[in-house]
């Protein structure tokens, strides 16, 4: 499936093509300023009443491992982000929401202009949500939640969770467990990208992998304690933190774009649903079952029209794996990325 830990006894893998390291340090009243003109931008949208807190982060940083079989190698990255979150309306009217970006370059960073005017603009869309009925309906996931989507996946195919028998995937492996067209790819090699990293928290050198290509299942996401119990090779999938052994964990996680533009993903929706917003974590990793509470934009012929809220979206994902349909506007923005997503035939728990 991958390089085996023996092969990290060889010398460290080159790290400087993955660029991750930008030498900008800012001043403390740098990231204050950038803060403050992200906030006073989204408090100057019309309708905006009040701020839930503005930020704005730097960091740099070393990674340096060396283990027991012989690997010593390490690589440098750095971070900045800017987020503001507002409310929108008045007394029982109000409606809030947020906007933020993260990049390993500041010149990659969006506006802090941009990012606050696009948290002001979407808490005023959300202002006076209607409930919908209950029913079976397609439904859009914009990019800020689709990426949800994926994660689902990447739990489903730990190493972790096959090896204990608690995943829903557990027998899938070389099956068609998404629809044909839909290539869902891991690249821990990618330049700039918020995941990057040259080998994985055991030495063994990383490379990119598709998880699923043309929607069937091909690997799993293993460390080299799960590909042991699963008589398997690791997958240079292992991750650790400052305590504790690794554990399997992806890196840029994305689902390649589809051919159809948003709107003409919904072009021919009647009736559905936008969502733009999820709530809770109300899925089985063992069965698949899915129910989220949910706010959005109701769809009426194709177009976007009110916003709703106050509704649960369920399924199991099995289904909606082979039920998906996907835009063309991928952005990587959050190191697991998806594009624009419809899934046919989902309930809608409303009033």
């Amino acid at each position: 499936m991958a390089c085996d830990p023996a092969d990290a006894k060889t010398a460290p893998p080159e790290t400087g093509d993955l660029d991750m390291t930008d030498a900008a340090e800012p001043s403390a009243d740098a990231l204050i300023a950038r803060a403050a003109l992200a906030e006073d931008a989204a408090m100057a949208v019309p309708g905006v009443t009040n701020s839930d807190g503005a930020g704005a982060s730097w960091r740099q940083g070393e990674a340096f491992l060396i283990t027991s079989d012989g690997f010593a190698g390490g690589y440098k990255s750095s971070s900045f982000s800017a987020s503001v979150s507002v409310v929108a309306g008045s007394g029982t009217g109000m409606e809030t929401d947020h906007a933020s970006n993260r990049a390993r370059h500041v010149r990659d960073l969006r506006s802090a202009k941009d990012i606050g005017t696009e948290a002001g603009e979407r808490a005023m869309r959300r202002l006076n949500p209607r409930k919908v009925d209950t029913g079976s309906l397609p439904v859009v996931f914009e990019p800020r939640v689709s990426n949800s989507i994926l994660g689902h996946l990447a739990g489903a195919i730990n190493g972790a969770s096959i090896a204990r028998g608690t995943s829903f995937l557990r027998n899938e492996m070389g099956k068609e467990v998404f629809a044909k067209g839909i290539t869902i790819v891991d690249d821990p090699l990618r330049r700039r990208g918020l995941g990057s990293r040259p080998f994985d928290g055991e030495g063994v050198a990383c490379k990119r992998m598709a998880l699923i290509d043309n929607g069937v299942l091909t690997t799993w996401i293993l460390s080299s304690a799960s590909a042991r119990q699963l008589g398997l090779r690791t997958t240079g999938h292992a991750a650790r933190g400052v305590a504790g052994a690794p554990s399997p964990s992806t890196s840029n996680l994305y689902m390649e774009a589809g051919r159809a533009t948003p709107d003409e993903l919904m072009a021919d929706v009647k009736l559905g649903v936008y969502v733009t917003d999820l709530i809770g974590f109300g899925v089985n990793g063992v069965t698949g079952d899915y129910s989220r509470g949910a706010a959005g934009f109701w769809i009426e012929n194709g177009t976007l029209t009110y916003p709703v809220s106050e509704m649960t979206v369920a399924g199991n994902l099995n289904d909606m794996f082979k039920n998906i349909t996907a835009a063309n506007d991928l952005v990587f923005r959050y190191g697991t990325d998806a594009p624009t997503l419809r899934i046919d035939g989902l309930t809608l728990a409303g009033r």
